[in-house]
């Protein structure tokens, strides 16, 4: 390589002093080698898009809509206090962002519940939000769990987390401590919520139709 203090001219001879020192002055800089450079940001490879992406990205395309259900299994069949009997069953894709999307679940005129699906640096995360009619927090809330496998981009698990459990245990719900819930999303076909138990013959699952929207229900308690 030429030393930038040199410059050589056609004829092959040296040009040294002063005159060389003002020619190297005004030459230009060597143009980068492509070896060891790197590359610039804009250039770069965006990262793979995961199957979580893909989910949370249709349950985004929701946003905004609101659609009828119906519970689809309910093993073993509930007894006595079953609150979803013959009520209007309404989910609402209501408040949407880059991290996190609610989804208030309406059972007739109950609006206490609110599935909240965020993502998390290893994955994504269901909590329920229940509020009292005044707005303030149930008692039993934001209970959930973080999706333990990649899952698929129409449907990811979330087993119960270590937070619902003291919860569950403390409030004498322990049957729950077992649970594992799914949401599933068909683009155009159903979003569907299902709980789980892993130690019993437990299953419920509430079917939305995604290819009828409706109006869109009032605010669920505590978010007017």
């Amino acid at each position: 390589m030429n030393s930038p203090l040199s410059f050589r001219p056609a004829s092959g001879a040296l040009l040294a002093g002063p005159l060389a020192l003002a020619l190297a002055a005004c030459s230009p800089a060597p143009a980068p080698t492509t070896a060891g450079t790197t590359p610039d940001a804009s250039t770069a490879e965006a990262p793979a898009a995961t199957a979580q992406d893909a989910f949370f990205d249709n349950l985004t395309a929701l946003c905004g809509n609101a659609y009828a259900g119906k519970v689809e299994t309910d093993r073993p069949d509930s007894q006595g206090n079953n609150a979803f009997a013959g009520q209007a069953l309404v989910v609402h894709v209501r408040e949407c962002s880059d991290g996190e999307i609610r989804i208030p679940f309406h059972v007739g005129e109950d609006r206490s519940r609110t599935w909240i699906v965020t993502r998390t640096d290893e994955g994504l995360r269901l909590k329920h939000d229940h509020r009292l009619e005044d707005g303030s927090d149930d008692p039993v809330t934001l209970y959930g769990g973080d999706s333990a496998s990649e899952g698929t981009a129409n449907r990811q698990e979330f087993p119960v987390d270590a937070f619902s459990q003291e919860m569950f245990t403390r409030e004498g719900m322990d049957v729950s401590n077992t649970n594992v819930w799914a949401i599933e999303v068909e683009p155009d076909v159903h979003y569907t919520y299902e709980l789980g138990r892993t130690d019993q013959d437990r299953l419920f699952r509430v079917r939305f139709d995604l290819a009828n929207p409706i109006d869109a229900p009032p605010a669920p308690w505590g978010h007017e």
